[in-house]
C-alpha cells in the first residue's frame, strides 16, 4: 500500500480504508475561505457496491492500493459475466455486471480494453475511446437545414441514441467517443 496526501486522490484510483478496497466514482477539493480546506469523495466498496462518500482534510494520509493495469481481449458475454482473455498470457478473468456497468453496449468481440486488476481481481475497466457503429436508424434530413450546426438524432447498433450531422443516412459507419456517446467521424472503412 502506498500512503498519499488526499488531495491527489482521482476518479478510478482504488483505496483502502479501514481494510477495504473502494473505487474513487468522483473526488472535489474544497477550499473554503474560512477555515481548513477538504477533499470530498464518493467511492463504491469492491466487495459489495456499497456506495460510500468520505470527506478528508486535504493533507490527511490515505492509503492506494496497488492496481495493474493490463490489457485484456473481449471474448463474450454468458451468465457468468464477460469474459476477457490476456493476449500474451492466455490467462481468462471474468469482469461481473456491477463493474461492467453501462459501458457493455460499446462491447465488441476481440476488442482491447484495459482492465484494473487487484491481486487477481478485475476492478474496473477502460475502453477504448472511439468505437466504429453502424447506424441503424436516423430521422431524414429537413430541407433549408444548414449543415454546419445542426445535428439530427440517430439510433446506433449497439441500441444507444446520438446526435449526428445531416448528410449521415441509415447504413452509415460512424466512429463515436465511447465517453459521452458522441459523434466523431465517418468511419473510413
Amino acid at each position: 500500500m502506498v500512503k498519499v496526501i488526499a488531495s491527489s486522490v482521482r476518479k478510478g484510483n482504488v483505496l483502502d480504508v479501514d481494510g477495504k478496497l473502494y473505487v474513487v466514482l468522483t473526488a472535489q477539493n474544497f477550499h473554503p475561505g474560512k477555515g481548513t480546506p477538504v477533499t470530498q469523495v464518493d467511492m463504491r466498496r469492491i466487495v459489495d457496491g456499497v456506495k460510500v462518500s468520505e470527506r478528508w482534510r486535504t493533507t490527511e494520509q490515505v492509503e492506494r492500493a496497488f492496481v495493474e493495469d493490463v490489457n485484456f481481449q473481449y471474448l463474450y458475454e454468458d451468465g457468468e459475466g464477460f469474459h476477457f482473455m490476456n493476449p500474451a498470457t492466455y490467462d481468462q478473468v471474468v469482469v461481473s455486471q456491477e463493474t461492467m456497468g453501462d459501458q457493455k453496449a460499446y462491447l465488441q468481440e476481440g476488442m482491447t480494453c484495459i482492465l484494473s486488476i487487484h491481486e487477481g481481481i478485475p476492478l474496473a475497466l477502460e475502453l477504448p475511446r472511439h468505437v466504429t457503429l453502424e447506424i441503424t436508424e436516423t430521422e431524414p434530413v429537413v430541407k433549408g437545414q444548414t449543415a454546419s450546426s445542426s445535428y439530427k438524432p440517430a439510433m446506433l447498433s449497439n441500441g444507444i441514441r446520438t446526435m449526428v450531422p445531416p448528410h449521415i443516412d441509415a447504413g452509415t459507419r460512424v466512429v463515436i467517443a465511447t465517453e459521452d456517446n458522441s459523434y466523431v467521424e465517418r468511419a473510413k472503412d
